[in-house]
């Protein structure tokens, strides 16, 4: 089965001028888009339509990809649109993607406020059937993930004035004390408490009065619950209810513990100290919320009506 082609479309609040610069000018576009690390054009005489170009890709642990494109003069259509196609490729041995195609597509909103902006690719790959089985279930969506956060970057950056750069600290804060939040909930659930409840979680439940007699019982389910609250942060980690749902739960834990047992208070790690950073982690994903790219705002399907 033949895998999809990459389409993504997202309305803009600019004016046409505005994004035709910041997505025709390289040295603009490479801020914006998580594809390419690097767009350098190539010279050209005044006469020529096409405009040929070389690109780099930072793919981790120091290695690039390099590879070559042309793109295509706009077109003026009805109403003000218009479309810029490209063509790219590279000969790099590890690419996956060996050649591909596409266009970028202008259109005015029908109600006069902003522009849409719209681009649909596909390609073709290397290495035979691995590749393809690769592409079909890992790096397609990816790419297209990729392409969508980026497109909701560059609206943040044309019609909020938040540059790429603010963009990209804005969410490595975000998702770096994400990360933290949810293996240490996950930690929590399950190392104490699932795996070694004999290590001092257990007397610590008992020590609370809440559960008497029922300890044994009662701790899984505690542990269950943390699990389960550290996938309800993955899901829900863009609303901020959810990180009042989460200070209220530190708050009665680290209660429960300490009331149990207030000689916690003096231990180098306790649950006062744990609760703290945790909250303060809490603190820092929902201060970033706000404006914070979102893949989720571009439509993946196109319109078929």
């Amino acid at each position: 089965m033949k895998a999809k082609p990459i389409y993504v479309e997202i309305p803009m609040m600019t004016d046409m001028e505005t994004l035709w610069e910041h997505t025709q000018k390289p040295e603009l576009h490479q801020q914006w888009d998580l594809r390419f690390s690097e767009i350098k054009y190539l010279p050209r005489d005044e006469n020529e339509e096409t405009q040929k170009f070389l690109y780099r890709t930072r793919i981790g642990f120091g290695i690039d990809i390099a590879g070559t494109g042309v793109t295509k003069a706009s077109t003026e259509g009805r109403n003000g649109q218009r479309t810029s196609a490209l063509a790219f490729g590279s000969n790099e041995p590890i690419s996956l993607i060996r050649e591909g195609a596409g266009y970028w597509q202008y259109k005015l909103r029908t109600d006069g406020a902003g522009v849409v902006f719209i681009t649909k690719y596909d390609y073709r790959t290397r290495f035979g059937l691995a590749g393809k089985w690769v592409d079909r279930w890992l790096f397609r969506p990816l790419f297209g993930y990729a392409t969508a956060w980026s497109f909701d970057m560059l609206r943040l950056w044309v019609d909020k004035k938040i540059s790429p750069a603010a963009s990209l600290e804005r969410a490595f804060t975000h998702y770096f004390a994400l990360l933290l939040l949810v293996a240490l909930w996950l930690y929590q659930g399950i190392v104490p408490k699932l795996m070694f409840p004999n290590a001092g979680e257990m007397e610590l439940l008992r020590q609370t009065g809440w559960f008497k007699g029922m300890e044994e019982i009662a701790l899984p389910v505690v542990g269950i619950a943390e699990i389960g609250f550290a996938i309800l942060l993955c899901l829900k980690h863009r609303e901020r209810w959810v990180f009042k749902l989460q200070a209220w739960a530190l708050l009665g834990l680290g209660l429960a513990a300490i009331v149990g047992n207030p000689d916690l208070l003096q231990a180098p790690f306790n649950p006062l100290t744990l609760s703290i950073a945790m909250f303060g982690m809490g603190v820092l994903v929902s201060r970033t919320i706000r404006n914070l790219p979102d893949a989720g705002k571009c439509r993946r399907q196109p319109d078929e009506s």
